[in-house]
């Protein structure tokens, strides 16, 4: 329906369970070929139609490691979006980080294994084959948006990071957490792959919005205990939520009308993946 028609798409992790916008409407559950996707809502934010989803569904039930991010890209997609405004809880690899601090992430580096990870299957949903280009995983140019319109609120955004994104749910040992230091990893996180790439895929113009909660494996300054543990990290994510809602607001109010970039495939190619046959069964999108 046309009124469930979107240009951007927000997608909310850790301690980002709802995004607060005007005339909101939940959507009844998407259909997509790779399972229904619940819990999204429509509405306005800055003025522009927008729609969330809550990564890890209602009330952070599902882990990282199972979050169907096929289906709930699809689904936005299928509402027209092709702006997407993620946002992650990381870990913190540098001394000079701090808990609440927020990066804009530029880089990856994939540590996970056995995650759905492409559209490109081998031709079980979508036919043939694409070698997606992915040298840049987030937009230049919504990133240089983002960082003005952060600055605007006062906040001093990091505007490059690399991220290892891992498994999960466990978090790093201290030997892994030194291996991804020598990599030459800044932050940590375990959902931003897939979930960057099927987003490419789909041709979406992507920024990603991410918080620090912890240090990972290491104590902060004074011998401080900042090193990452599921309390710590929605603590610091429930105090920062008013934060996010404000610089996701302030992002999308600065983004200019009808932007767009090219996609990484074809259009022919973000056409042929969002013309496969949605499941009719109900599905868990995780």
């Amino acid at each position: 329906m046309d009124d469930e028609q979107v240009e951007i798409a927000v997608i909310g992790g850790s301690g980002l369970a709802r995004l607060t916008v005007d005339d909101a409407r939940s959507l009844a559950p998407i259909p997509t070929p790779y399972g229904a996707v619940h819990g999204a809502v429509v509405g306005s934010l800055a003025g522009r139609r927008t729609a969330f989803l809550a990564r890890h569904g209602a009330g952070h039930r599902v882990p990282p490691n199972r979050v169907n991010a096929r289906a709930q890209l699809w689904a936005l997609a299928s509402l027209g979006a092709r702006i997407l405004v993620s946002t992650n809880a990381v870990g913190g690899l540098e001394s000079d980080m701090r808990p609440g601090d927020i990066v804009l992430t530029d880089q990856l580096i994939d540590r996970t294994w056995g995650r759905a990870d492409s559209y490109f299957d081998g031709g079980e949903i979508v036919e043939g084959v694409q070698h997606l280009p992915f040298a840049e995983p987030y937009s230049r140019e919504l990133r240089r948006i983002a960082a003005n319109a952060l600055r605007s609120l006062g906040e001093t955004p990091r505007e490059q990071a690399t991220s290892v994104v891992v498994q999960g749910p466990r978090f790093s040992t201290r030997a892994e957490a030194a291996w991804h230091r020598l990599m030459g990893a800044n932050i940590v996180n375990m959902t931003q792959l897939p979930e960057a790439s099927l987003a490419a895929e789909l041709g979406f113009a992507h920024v990603n919005l991410a918080i620090v909660t912890d240090t990972d494996t290491e104590h902060g300054a004074g011998d401080q205990d900042r090193s990452a543990t599921a309390e710590r990290v929605f603590q610091v994510m429930a105090e920062a939520e008013p934060r996010l809602n404000r610089a996701i607001a302030a992002i999308v109010d600065a983004i200019p009308a009808g932007f767009t970039e090219p996609p990484l495939l074809s259009e022919d190619v973000v056409r042929s993946i969002l013309s496969a046959e949605p499941l009719r069964r109900d599905g868990d999108s995780g």
